[in-house]
Formats: structure tokens, C-alpha cells, sequence
């Protein structure tokens, strides 16, 4: 059983910084594609940024240029670099792998509370 859990979350100020990581565990897999997605209370889910196998990355038009994803395939983790934070990143930050294409069978981690706010 693949378990994906996120740390790092936390309380920063506007204009701030924080790091997530995202560690797989349990059975050994090489997911192909990984990616963070976010929701905000009263929202849909939404992607962040992700990577594929390849190492080709994609962002949400609102992270660009503040958010930089990276992934150590080796040890199957994920991070995500998030600058100049706004109030408007705060969300419930979620992993997510995929062994091949994105699909509903894909894994997701539990989340990590990322709060913006003075």
C-alpha cells in the first residue's frame, strides 16, 4: 500500500515563504507524474503545479514565478517552493501521484494547512 504524506505547512506572513514535501511510503512504486493541488474552504480543488515523468512542469496562472515544484525520483519525493506568499494561498495543500497517466486511481496524500495572514 503507497502512502503519500505532506509536511511543511504552516502559519507565514504575507510575502513569506514555505516548503512542502510530499514522501511516498510503503510499497516501492516510481510514480510517472506527481503534482500539488490546493482547496480553499468553500472551493474545488485545483492543480498547482506538477511534473511529469519527463521533468516537463506546468503551474497555475496565479503561482507563476512564485511556486517552483521539484521531485528527487530516486527517493520518490516531491516539493513544492512557495515565495511572496498571499492571502489568497491559503488552502489545504494535497499531493498527488500517478503510476502512469493522471487518473481517479491516482494517490493523494492527506494534506497540509498552508495559512497566509499578519
Amino acid at each position: 500500500q503507497v502512502q503519500l504524506v505532506e509536511s511543511g505547512g504552516g502559519l507565514v506572513q504575507p510575502g513569506g515563504s514555505l516548503r512542502l514535501s510530499c514522501t511516498a511510503s510503503g510499497s516501492i512504486f516510481r510514480f510517472n507524474a506527481m503534482g500539488w493541488y490546493r482547496q480553499a474552504p468553500g472551493k474545488q480543488r485545483e492543480l498547482v503545479a506538477a511534473i511529469g515523468g519527463g521533468g516537463s512542469r506546468n503551474y497555475a496562472d496565479s503561482v507563476k514565478g512564485r511556486f517552483t515544484i521539484s521531485r528527487d525520483s530516486a527517493k520518490n519525493t516531491l516539493a513544492l517552493q512557495m515565495n511572496s506568499l498571499k492571502p489568497e494561498d491559503t488552502a489545504v495543500y494535497y499531493c498527488r501521484g500517478a503510476l502512469s497517466s493522471w487518473s481517479p486511481a491516482d494517490y493523494w496524500g492527506q494534506g497540509t494547512q498552508v495559512t497566509v495572514s499578519s
